[in-house]
């Protein structure tokens, strides 16, 4: 060998070498940042299902107060398409980076501000103002975060592997529920009245360290090669927000059907199902907690090996396989928590927990694909983050309506098949509909 050519060789394998240790570096900083995100997300869910009604919230009826305590759960959702708007417009005209730092930055002071906030017998009706309000801010943030942290993975990601480095940010959603569960699982320890004092702030307050982790972490990232490569080569676009609309309308559209379990599945698992099993003493709150814990667990071992698992599926055909089956796990984990057995509800927490975990681990990457990349930070966080406002936000608030007015959970596991099916025949939809693109590796 010549050594011009040695040192081609040598050139290419050391370009290799950074090439996949940029990759392994964006699939940590998209876990981490998402992690910390959805902990700081998690931890207003929780609280919301514990301690909001009564503190910010107090009505003679206690499910009134936990179900005003969900509608400010879905304020954060509702303002979440103005974040992926907003940081998708700069995230498509400026880089991945600097929008993925400036966005957990927002979700920490956010959160944080929640930890110190004076509850209603403090200041009266400015208290749940001022809840919604930074709830809103974090929504923002939260609506930048998740389609940054999603590209900078997959646009490092090997050839082929899109799916896999795709679902290094959706398991910051199982992480960031634990670490949230965790904390509220230790503190539920505590004498109720010290709980309600001062015991539900110390989670929030916890956001600022964490931020500071997942900005030291973020900061040593490189920008994504591909949006480098266009945005060396060509003018941005102008307007990512009208491009979308006007190029990938019906791509956005099942998209956004297709998102529907993977943002409601969560929500109607733990959320919902933390107040409903603790208000009719099925479980004292610990012990549920306890429940959480070890299913957030086996979604946090679920994800990563259906991602490995992915880079041999044809996709269209693994959905149906992967969701269908929560028809008939949805009403026997309604059945198994209302036994009180510990094992039983755990099994069916478990069972129910699977196949949506599955689905949202390759949720992610397959999105990441169907959009080009001059739009697709703004195409990516429209669809995801409007799929939360219609589908994630809503269903506690729906979930308690439907419960309080009929005393039973059958409209709740109706509301959960329903959208289990929407998400099967819009994800194959999307799928075969933009096969013509490199869509499902």
């Amino acid at each position: 060998m010549s050594e011009t050519a040695r040192t081609a060789s040598q050139h290419d394998a050391a370009a290799t070498a950074h090439n996949e240790r940029m990759a392994r570096r964006a699939g940590v900083g998209a876990f981490v940042g998402t992690t910390v995100e959805m902990y700081d997300f998690y931890v207003f869910s929780t609280a919301s299902a514990l301690v909001f009604g009564k503190l910010f919230f107090p009505s003679d009826d206690p499910t009134a107060g936990t179900l005003a305590a969900f509608v400010t759960i879905w304020a954060g959702y509702v303002s979440r398409p103005l974040g992926g708007i907003l940081f998708g417009h700069l995230g498509d005209r400026v880089g991945r980076k600097k929008v993925l730092v400036l966005s957990l930055i927002l979700t920490g002071v956010a959160t944080a501000l929640i930890g110190v906030l004076p509850t209603y017998a403090q200041i009266g009706v400015a208290a749940p103002t001022l809840l919604v309000v930074i709830r809103c801010i974090q929504g923002v943030a939260l609506g930048g975060e998740w389609g940054g942290a999603v590209l900078i993975a997959t646009e490092h990601a090997p050839p082929g592997k899109k799916i896999l480095y795709g679902a290094f940010a959706q398991q910051g959603s199982p992480t960031g529920n634990l670490l949230s569960t965790l904390v509220f699982m230790v503190l539920a320890l505590m004498p109720e009245s010290a709980f309600d004092s001062w015991g539900w702030r110390i989670p929030f307050l916890l956001a600022a360290l964490l931020v500071s982790v997942g900005i030291v972490i973020r900061l040593r990232l490189e920008e994504s090669p591909e949006i480098t490569e266009l945005l060396r080569t060509s003018e941005p676009v102008k307007l990512p927000l009208a491009e979308v609309v006007r190029s990938s309308p019906l791509v956005l559209a099942l998209a956004l059907a297709a998102s529907a379990i993977a943002m409601a599945g969560n929500f109607l698992i733990t959320t919902f199902t933390l107040s409903w099993a603790t208000t009719q003493e099925y479980f004292d709150r610990s012990t549920y907690l306890s429940i959480l814990m070890i299913v957030l667990l086996v979604q946090l071992m679920v994800q990563p090996l259906t991602a490995i698992r992915s880079t041999r599926w044809r996709m269209t055909r693994a959905i149906p396989f992967i969701l269908l089956p929560q028809i008939v796990l949805l009403p026997l984990m309604f059945t198994l928590v209302s036994t009180g057995n510990f094992l039983l509800a755990t099994l069916g927490l478990v069972g129910a927990t699977i196949p949506h975990a599955m689905y949202y681990a390759v949720f992610a990457g397959m999105l990441s694909q169907v959009f080009p990349v001059q739009i697709r930070y703004t195409g990516i966080s429209l669809a995801y983050q409007t799929g939360t406002a219609l589908f994630a936000g809503t269903t506690p608030m729906l979930c308690q309506y439907f419960y309080s007015r009929t005393g039973s959970v059958v409209p709740v596991i109706v509301l959960g098949i329903a959208y289990t099916l929407l998400s099967v025949g819009s994800a194959i939809a999307m799928l075969r509909r933009f096969s013509e693109r490199p869509a499902v590796s």
